[in-house]
C-alpha cells in the first residue's frame, strides 16, 4: 500500500513539473531567427541586413534604385567566379522575402544555387534568409524596385492554411523564380501588382494599408496558382482543419497561460503526435506560432495604446519581463521601447 502511495505521488509531482516545463518553453521559446543564425553560421563573413519598415503593421519595404554605371569587367568577373566556387563573402541576407523587378536595363542576381539575367519586366524572388547578391551587367542606364516584406506578418486565422505554403520548410522561395521566366501572364500581373504597392506607399492615401495588403496577397496567390512544378510546402489541408481547434484555443486564451498538454488533449492527441502534426500541417511548430502570436499582440498593444510596457507584457501573456524583453528582442531587434519610439509615426519614404 505504501509502495502504491509513493508511486502516485511521484506520478503527480512529475506532471505538475512537465506541465510546468512545456508551459515555461512555449511562453518563452523563440527560434523565430533560427534560419538566420544558421545562415550567419554557415557563411561567417556575409552582412546580415536589418530591414527597417516603411510601417511596421505591414511589416515592408519598397523602394526604387537607379544607376547609370554598369560594374567594372574585373569585378563581373570575380562576382561570377565567386559563385561559382561557393564563396558568399560579399553577399547578404535578411529576414524578408524580397522581391525585384526590372523597370530598364540589365541586372545579374545570384543566389546559391542559380544566376539569373534580368531585363525590363523580368522579376526575381529571394526566400527569407536567403544568400543573395546582385550587380549591373550592362551598360547604361538601370531603375528596378526592390520589394521587401516579412511574410510572417500576414499569417491570421483567415489565411493560416494558404500561408503555410510559403513557411520555406522544404526549400527556399527562389525556387519559383521559374514561373516568371516561363508563365508570361504571372509575369506580367505580378509586376503590375508590385508596381501598385509602390504607388501606394509612395501616395499614402487614405486606405493603402487595405490596398497593400490585398495586393500582397495577391501577389502570393499567383505564385500558389502557377506553381505546376509543386516547389512550395504542400500539406494535407484535413490536417489544418482538424487543428483548428487549436488555432481558436490559442487565439482566445493567448493572455493567459497555454499549455500544449492542454491543447493536444483538446483534440485528443498525445503530446508528441499534436506536435508533429501540428509542424507537418503548418509548416512551423506550435510554440513557434504561439510565440509568433505574442508577439504580434505585443506590437499592436505598443503601437496602438499608451500602456506600460509590463502591461503590454502581460496582455501578450508573458508575464515576466525579462522574459518578455528577450522575447521582443530576438524576434525585433529592438527592445519594445525601441519599437514604439522608431514607428510612433511611420514615414511612408523609405529613406
Amino acid at each position: 500500500m505504501t509502495d502504491s502511495f509513493s508511486f502516485i505521488r511521484y506520478s503527480v509531482i512529475f506532471f505538475i513539473k512537465f506541465r510546468v516545463y512545456v508551459t515555461i518553453s512555449l511562453r518563452h521559446s523563440v527560434p523565430y531567427k533560427s534560419k538566420a543564425k544558421g545562415v550567419r553560421a554557415m557563411y561567417s563573413g556575409m552582412h546580415h541586413e536589418q530591414v527597417v519598415y516603411q510601417n511596421p503593421f505591414l511589416a515592408m519595404r519598397i523602394w526604387q534604385i537607379d544607376c547609370k554605371d554598369t560594374a567594372p569587367e574585373a569585378v563581373q568577373l570575380q562576382v561570377e567566379q565567386d559563385w561559382r566556387q561557393k564563396q558568399y563573402a560579399e553577399w547578404h541576407y535578411h529576414e524578408e522575402v524580397e522581391f525585384l523587378l526590372i523597370l530598364k536595363g540589365e541586372l545579374t542576381a545570384f543566389c546559391t544555387e542559380e544566376r539569373l539575367v534580368l531585363r525590363k519586366g523580368d522579376i526575381c524572388l529571394f526566400g527569407s534568409s536567403e544568400p543573395h547578391r546582385t550587380i549591373q551587367t550592362k551598360d547604361g542606364n538601370l531603375s528596378y524596385l526592390v520589394f521587401q516584406i516579412d511574410l510572417r506578418k500576414y499569417w491570421d486565422q483567415s489565411t493560416l492554411t494558404s500561408m503555410r505554403h510559403f513557411s520555406e520548410v522544404l526549400r527556399p522561395l527562389s525556387t519559383l523564380n521559374y514561373i516568371y521566366r516561363e508563365c508570361r501572364d504571372a509575369r506580367t500581373r505580378s509586376a503590375a501588382l508590385i508596381r501598385d504597392i509602390f504607388k501606394e506607399m509612395n501616395e499614402g492615401q487614405l486606405g493603402y494599408e487595405l490596398a497593400v495588403s490585398s495586393r500582397i496577397k495577391d501577389l502570393l496567390l499567383l505564385l500558389l496558382r502557377h506553381d505546376e512544378r509543386k516547389q512550395l510546402n504542400y500539406s494535407d489541408n484535413q490536417l489544418a482543419h482538424r487543428l483548428q481547434p487549436a488555432i481558436d484555443y490559442v487565439e482566445e486564451r493567448l493572455g493567459n497561460k497555454l499549455s500544449v498538454v492542454e491543447v493536444s488533449s483538446l483534440l485528443n492527441m498525445s503530446y508528441t503526435h499534436f506536435i508533429k502534426t501540428f509542424k507537418k500541417a503548418f509548416g512551423m511548430s506550435f510554440i513557434d506560432f504561439v510565440s509568433y502570436k505574442r508577439i504580434r499582440k505585443a506590437e499592436q498593444q505598443l503601437l496602438t495604446s499608451d500602456i506600460s510596457i509590463a502591461e503590454v507584457a502581460e496582455a501578450a501573456g508573458v508575464s515576466n519581463l525579462g522574459h518578455f524583453y528577450d522575447l521582443f528582442q530576438r524576434y525585433n531587434d529592438c527592445s519594445p521601447k525601441q519599437f514604439r519610439d522608431r514607428h510612433k509615426a511611420p514615414a511612408l519614404s523609405p529613406q
